[in-house]
């Protein structure tokens, strides 16, 4: 076995995604046979030592069928009134299950903001780990009951990668209706006739050659692609990863012998990094000179106002702010130590030349992070 599903066999805490495939049908809604085996999958893991966050799609194909919609609905209003049906028979139906074994669920609904904000960002962290501390499951969902189009993550794989960093997780398991990751599509044949090359292990890009991934099916917003972002995501963040098919959890949550894996970086980021650089939202740009953009990038230095040729939009002491070069390429996230309107008055200025309660850099090194 390779030294990653070493790692994520024996994680002491992890992180499972439930795609909305391994637990709905478009025409009866919820399968409670399929959640019943994923819980007493989760429960092995769990008497094995393990902590477990769950995150689990399916609330809006849990609410089709006691709404009477034949498909997904696809305009947003439907969609909410689907999630306000579904997440109560999700959360329920989870409950249930895990009650066979004397467990407490809480479930934990987040929006994208919850995760930009940096505020926000640690309420949720606390109220995960305390659920833990409690001896209780939680089972997180994007909350579609009020997110937008403008601010939702987009799918359930990408909230699973931020919650495995939230919660200082050892390990994501991303649990759907495909067993691993291929160079295509695995049901047809490729341009050449060759049936699609599966990916066992994926240790850096270079892996990731020639590799095509697909969206989503009818029930969920996820596919391939969003499962490959995200265990590309948590990785970035020091994360392992295993990519498996929801009828292999029972292989995939103890040998961690199913699916595809990813290995983690060798240094996980800090948590205030991986939000500047995956989670915050950001507010302007400070266009930076070639001498500033290699002092950020290659030497990891602070960013002075000597080497910012100008701003773009507003933006608070605080807020995360794009760094981009003469070309208008993005190579960098950080906070700034400044307003927009301040910064205005210190461009190009050398440090001693500016009053000294402007002396700070303008973006400190310990909030910089290359993107």
């Amino acid at each position: 076995m390779s030294d990653v599903r070493e790692q994520i066999a024996h994680a002491r805490s992890i992180v499972v995604k439930i795609g909305s495939s391994a637990l709905t049908d478009v025409g009866t809604g919820l399968d409670m046979a399929r959640l019943d085996r994923l819980a007493d999958a989760l429960e092995a893991r769990m008497r094995a030592g393990s902590d477990v966050v769950v995150v689990s799609s399916g609330a809006i194909g849990a609410g089709i069928a006691p709404l009477g919609l034949k498909k997904r609905p696809k305009d947003l209003a439907t969609k909410q009134a689907a999630a306000s049906v579904g997440q109560l028979a999700l959360a329920y139906a989870w409950g249930t299950s895990f009650s066979r074994y004397g467990r407490t669920v809480g479930q934990v609904l987040l929006t994208a903001d919850d995760i930009s904000n940096r505020s926000h960002h640690a309420n949720a962290q606390r109220t995960l780990d305390r659920l833990r501390s409690l001896g209780a499951i939680a089972v997180v969902n994007e909350n579609d009951t009020v997110a937008t189009n403008e601010i939702r993550f987009g799918d359930n794989d990408r909230l699973a990668a931020l919650v495995a960093h939230l919660t200082s997780a050892d390990a994501l398991v991303l649990l759907s209706d495909v067993d691993g990751l291929y160079d295509g599509d695995p049901r047809k044949p490729g341009p050449d006739g060759r049936p699609a090359r599966f990916i066992a292990e994926v240790n850096g890009p270079d892996d990731l050659d020639g590799v095509i991934a697909g969206s989503g099916g009818a029930l969920g917003t996820g596919g391939m692609a969003s499962k490959l972002a995200a265990a590309r995501l948590a990785a970035d963040g020091g994360v392992p990863v295993l990519l498996a098919s929801a009828a292999d959890a029972a292989a995939a949550l103890s040998s961690a012998s199913a699916g595809t894996v990813f290995a983690a970086r060798p240094e996980r980021l800090s948590a205030r990094r991986f939000w500047v650089r995956h989670a915050a939202d950001t507010h302007g740009q400070l266009v930076l000179d070639d001498g500033a953009v290699a002092a950020v990038s290659k030497r990891r230095r602070s960013l002075l106002a000597a080497g910012i040729l100008a701003v773009r939009g507003g933006f608070s002491n605080g807020d995360v702010v794009e760094l981009v070069d003469t070309t208008g390429g993005i190579f960098a996230r950080g906070v700034a130590s400044y307003d927009s309107d301040e910064v205005e008055t210190m461009i190009g200025r050398s440090t001693t030349d500016l009053p000294p309660d402007l002396q700070r850099p303008v973006v400190h090194a310990d909030d910089l992070v290359t993107v």
